[in-house]
C-alpha cells in the first residue's frame, strides 16, 4: 500500500535525491554549527536526521508541518553566517505555528536546489489533496506506526498498539471481531486493502447514518427531493435548497451511477458534511465580503504589541521573523521600539531590559517585503520614538527610501476631510502611527519641536526601569525632541494625549489618535461605555497591555472591541485563549485584518454594552447546540497506553450579559470516536458582537483538565444545522481529521423571555430564602440567600402557589448565565435553577 505522496516521491527526481540522503550543517548561530545526515523516509512524508555520533537516535518531522522554504540568506541566523555560507548553499524551512525556523546549509548549490524544489513539491503537493487523499495518506501513516517490525502486514498484536495509539480504548474480543471482518484472506494478518476496509469498520459513521436516516425514504440514498428537504430543513437553506442540493450531488456524491439518478449515498452525504461546506464556519465569510469603503475608524484592525520580540519581554529574542510570522496571519498594525543604536543606526528592542537588538533598517526591510503578502488593505506602523533627533533622522530617510511609494505621505487628493480614508483607499500603504509637530491643515514651514513624550504608552512598559543606572533615568526623563523629517511623515494616525471624551469631540481631529494602558481603556468601557463608542466611530484607538505583563501573556479583547476599539494590541507570540478570540474575529472577511464594526458602532446610536436591551435596535437570540460525537480528537499524552476523557466545553464571549460557559459530561477512554447527544443552550443579546469558542479538553478528577483543541467563530458566521467543527491545536494551526460533530439551531427569542433581569412578575417576592426542587427524577438545584440589591424592587407580585402557572407566562431571564429558569413540572416548592423541564443552566450566586 503506497500513500499519495510515496507514490509522487517515486517519480521525481529531486525526491529521490532527498530519499538518498545529505549531509547538511543545522546552525543555530555564529557559533553553533552541526553537521547532520537528513534523508527523506519512504512515506514521502516524513524528514529523518541524525547526527554521526548519536548512534541509533534521530529526531523526524513532517512536510506536512513546513509552511514554506526560503531560499539563500532569508533568516537573521543565515545572514549572521553569511560571509562562511554563500547564499546559494543556504535555505530555510518554515514551520507552521509557533515552532522556531529550521536553518540549513548544503555541501553544494546543485544539492541546495534538490532540497529547495523537493520540499516545495512536497509542501504543494499535500496542500493540493482532496479529501480522499488526505484520508488515505492519513490511513497509511497509521499502517506505518502501527507495523512495526515493517512487514508491509498487521497482526492483531500491532492492531491492538494501533487502536491504543488511535485513541481507542475496545475490548479485545469486539477488537477481534473488526479484525476478523476485515481480514477477507484469512491470514491472520492484514494486508493492504485489508487494513483499508479495517479502517472503515472502524471509522463507520453511526451518528451520520441516522441523520441520512431521517430523511432517506429507502435507506439507501437521498432523492434530490429528499436531499432538499434535509437542506430547506435542518441546515436552514430556504429557497435557494434546490438548487444547493443538485450541486451537492455533482460535488461530493462518489457513485456515477446515484449522481445520474440525481441521488446521494452516504459516502457523499458524509463527504459533504466534512467538506468546507459542512463546516460551522461559512465558508462564504472567509471571503473578503465586507465593504472595504468606509473610514478606517469604523473596522476592528488585527494588531500586534512589540511585534519584535518572540518570547517575554525581559530576556526574549528580538526578530524580524515576528514580523513575518504578525503580518503573515493578517495583523495590519505592528509596532516599532526604536533606540539610538551604535553607528548612527538605530535599533529596535525592548528598552532598559536585556531583550536582543535588531536594526531598524532590517525591520523596515522586512516590513517592505511582506507588509501586503496576506493582504492588501493598509499596515499602521506605530512607532515608539526613544531616539535622539539626529537618529530619528536616520529613520525618516530609511522609511523614505525603503519604503518608497509604499509610504503614505501625504493626504489622499492633498486633501484633509472631516473623516478617515478607507481601507479601499489606502490598499497597499502603510501608515505611520506617531508624534506629529503640528496638524496636516497647517502649512507653515515646521522646525524641530520639543514634546513632553515621544512615546503614547503612558504606562512603564515593565518593572525593570528600577534597574535603570541613574544617567539612563535622567535621559528618560528628559524632553525629547521631534524632528521635522519624521513629523512629516505621520498623515492619518497622530498619536495625542487623550483628556477626556468631550474635549475630543470638541477639538479632536479625524486623523488624530490615543493610546490606552488595559487597565485605563477597561475603566472608560465600564464607566462611559456609550461615549466610548462613540469616540471611536470618528477616531481611532490603540490598546495596549500591561508593563506588568513581562511574560508576554494577554489580556482579553473582547472587552474593548465591546466599545469599538479598532486596535486591541496583543502579544501575538503567545498562544492561549486570547489570541484564539483574535484569530476568531478576524478569520472572516478574507483573513485581511480588517473587520467591519456593527452598524450601531459607526452611527449615532447610543449603545451601551453593559445595558444593550436600552438601544433602540436591541434583539437576542437562542443558541441551541447539540454536542453529537468527536473524531479522532489528538492525543494529550504521547504514550501509546494513555488514551483521553474528552469533554466539550462552549464559551460564549460578547458583552457581559452573554458571557456564558457551558460543558457537556466527559467520555471515558475514547478520543477516537466519543458520542455524547448533549445539547447546551444560551441566550445572546448582541450577536453581532459575540464569538462563539469550542473547546475540547482532557478531563482529569485529580488535576487540571489538558486542552486537546479549539476552534472560535463569530456568532454572525455560524451556519445553522449540522455541521462539523475542524479542531485547531493551541498554537492555531489545524489538527487533520480532528473534528467535533454538532447540530446548530439559532432562533428569535420570545418577548417574555428576554425581560431583564428579576423583571418577570412571577419571580417570587422573596429577598432571602431557599428555594428548591421537589422533582426527584432530575438533579436538584438550589437557590440560597438572594441578595436584595438582585430581588425584585416590587413586593406586591404573589409567591409561586403550589399549583405551577403555565410555563409560556413563567419563564424568567436571568443574566447572571445569559439562560433561563423555568418552573418545575411537578410538585415544587420555589424555583427550579437546573434541568427539569430543559437543560438550561445558570448560577445566581455568581
Amino acid at each position: 500500500m503506497d500513500s499519495p505522496q510515496s507514490l509522487f516521491a517515486k517519480s521525481d527526481k529531486d525526491l529521490q535525491v532527498m530519499k538518498a540522503g545529505a549531509m547538511l550543517k543545522k546552525v543555530k548561530s555564529k557559533s553553533w554549527k552541526k553537521q547532520r545526515h537528513f534523508r527523506l523516509q519512504e512515506d514521502g512524508q516524513t524528514i529523518w536526521y541524525k547526527s554521526r555520533w548519536a548512534g541509533t537516535s534521530h529526531s523526524t518531522f513532517s512536510v506536512a508541518d513546513v509552511e514554506v522554504v526560503r531560499e539563500g540568506h532569508q533568516s537573521e541566523v543565515l545572514l549572521s553566517v553569511a560571509e562562511e555560507f554563500p547564499s546559494d548553499l543556504c535555505f530555510t524551512l518554515v514551520f507552521r505555528g509557533r515552532r522556531g525556523n529550521l536553518d540549513l546549509v548544503a555541501e553544494s548549490p546543485s544539492e541546495a536546489q534538490a532540497w529547495i524544489r523537493g520540499v516545495s513539491k512536497l509542501i504543494q503537493n499535500a496542500e493540493s489533496m482532496d479529501d480522499k487523499e488526505r484520508v488515505d495518506q492519513w490511513i497509511w501513516d497509521w499502517f506505518q506506526k502501527a507495523d512495526k517490525n515493517k512487514d508491509g502486514r498487521m497482526n492483531f498484536k500491532e492492531v491492538r498498539t494501533l487502536l491504543k495509539m488511535m485513541n481507542v480504548d475496545m475490548n479485545e474480543e469486539y477488537a477481534l471481531h473488526l479484525f476478523t471482518l476485515a481480514d477477507k484472506s484469512k491470514s491472520g494478518c492484514l494486508e493492504n486493502e485489508e487494513f483499508v476496509q479495517f479502517y472503515k469498520i472502524l471509522t463507520e459513521r453511526k451518528d451520520m447514518w441516522r441523520v441520512f436516516q431521517d430523511y432517506s425514504r429507502d435507506g439507501q440514498t437521498l432523492t434530490l427531493a429528499e436531499l432538499k428537504d434535509f437542506l430547506r430543513q435542518e441546515q436552514q437553506e430556504g429557497e435557494r435548497s434546490w438548487e444547493h442540493a443538485q450541486e451537492l450531488i455533482n460535488r461530493y456524491e462518489p457513485s456515477e451511477t446515484a449522481k445520474k439518478q440525481g441521488a446521494m449515498s452516504i459516502d457523499g452525504f458524509q463527504m459533504y458534511l466534512v467538506s468546507p461546506e459542512g463546516a460551522i464556519l461559512d465558508p462564504q465569510r472567509l471571503t473578503l465580503n465586507q465593504d472595504m469603503s468606509r473610514p478606517l475608524s469604523h473596522y476592528f484592525i488585527c494588531s500586534s504589541h512589540n511585534t519584535y520580540l518572540m518570547e517575554d519581554q525581559l530576556r526574549g529574542q528580538s526578530s524580524q521573523e515576528a514580523y513575518i510570522q504578525a503580518l503573515k496571519r493578517g495583523c495590519r498594525c505592528v509596532e516599532v521600539d526604536c533606540w539610538d543604536g551604535p553607528n548612527g543606526e538605530p535599533v529596535v528592542y525592548h528598552g532598559h531590559t536585556f531583550t536582543s537588538k535588531i536594526l531598524f533598517r532590517d525591520v523596515i526591510t522586512t516590513l517592505g517585503e511582506y507588509a501586503f503578502k496576506a493582504s492588501e488593505f493598509p499596515v499602521i506602523l506605530s512607532l515608539e520614538n526613544h531616539c535622539s533627533v539626529e537618529q530619528q533622522r536616520v529613520m525618516a530617510q530609511l522609511l523614505d527610501t525603503i519604503l518608497g511609494d509604499m509610504l503614505l505621505r501625504e493626504p489622499l487628493d492633498g486633501l484633509v476631510n472631516q473623516e478617515l480614508p478607507s481601507p479601499h483607499d489606502l490598499k497597499g500603504k502603510i501608515l505611520l502611527k506617531a508624534k506629529k509637530i503640528g496638524g496636516l491643515e497647517e502649512s507653515e514651514t515646521l522646525t524641530d519641536e520639543a514634546t513632553d513624550e515621544v512615546s503614547d504608552e503612558a504606562e512603564p512598559e515593565s518593572p525593570s526601569a528600577e534597574n535603570l543606572s541613574a544617567e539612563a533615568i535622567c535621559l528618560h526623563d528628559k524632553k525629547s525632541k521631534f524632528s521635522r523629517e519624521l513629523s512629516d511623515l505621520v498623515v492619518y494616525c497622530k498619536s495625542v494625549h487623550f483628556h477626556s471624551f468631550e474635549y475630543s469631540r470638541l477639538h479632536s481631529k479625524c486623523y488624530e489618535m490615543s493610546s490606552f494602558s488595559e487597565s485605563k481603556a477597561k475603566k472608560l468601557a465600564k464607566d462611559t461605555g456609550t461615549e466610548f463608542v462613540h469616540h471611536n466611530s470618528r477616531q481611532l484607538s490603540r490598546v495596549y497591555p500591561s508593563g506588568m505583563r513581562t511574560d508576554s501573556s494577554n489580556y482579553n479583547p473582547q472587552e474593548l472591541w465591546n466599545v469599538g476599539c479598532q486596535i486591541v494590541a496583543l502579544n501575538v507570540q503567545t498562544a492561549g485563549l486570547e489570541m484564539d478570540l483574535n484569530d476568531g474575529l478576524f478569520r472572516q472577511n478574507g483573513c485581511c485584518g480588517y473587520v467591519l464594526k456593527p452598524d450601531f458602532m459607526r452611527n449615532d446610536d447610543s449603545f451601551d454594552p453593559e445595558r444593550p436591551q436600552d438601544w433602540d435596535g436591541y434583539t437576542s437570540l437562542q443558541l441551541s447546540i447539540q454536542v453529537i460525537s468527536g473524531q479522532q480528537l489528538p492525543k494529550v499524552n504521547q504514550k501509546e497506553g494513555s488514551i483521553v476523557d474528552p469533554l466539550v466545553r462552549v464559551e460564549i464571549y460578547g458583552v457581559s450579559q452573554d458571557q456564558a460557559k457551558q460543558e457537556t459530561s466527559y467520555i471515558d477512554n475514547n478520543g477516537f470516536n466519543p458520542l455524547w447527544n448533549e445539547t447546551l443552550n444560551f441566550i445572546i443579546h448582541v450577536p453581532e458582537l459575540a464569538l462563539v469558542r469550542f473547546v475540547v479538553e482532557d478531563y482529569d478528577k485529580a488535576s487540571r483538565n489538558d486542552f486537546m483543541g479549539q476552534f472560535t467563530v463569530p456568532f454572525t458566521c455560524i451556519q445553522p444545522g449540522y455541521r462539523h467543527i475542524h479542531l485547531l491545536s493551541k498554537d492555531g494551526t489545524a489538527i487533520p481529521l480532528s473534528t467535533l460533530f454538532v447540530n446548530v439551531k439559532i432562533s428569535e427569542v420570545p418577548v417574555e423571555w428576554a425581560e431583564p433581569f428579576y423583571s418577570s412578575p412571577c419571580w417570587p417576592s422573596v429577598t432571602s430564602s431557599t428555594l428548591s426542587c421537589t422533582n426527584t427524577s432530575t438533579p436538584p438545584g438550589t437557590i440560597t440567600s438572594i441578595p436584595s440589591s438582585r430581588a425584585p424592587s416590587s413586593t406586591s407580585s404573589p409567591a409561586p402557589s403550589s399549583s405551577p402557572p403555565r410555563r409560556a407566562s413563567c419563564r424568567v431571564r436571568l443574566r447572571a448565565w445569559g439562560s433561563l429558569a423555568t418552573p418545575c413540572s411537578t410538585g415544587w416548592s420555589g424555583w427550579c435553577p437546573r434541568r427539569c423541564l430543559t437543560t438550561w443552566n445558570f448560577c445566581l450566586a455568581r
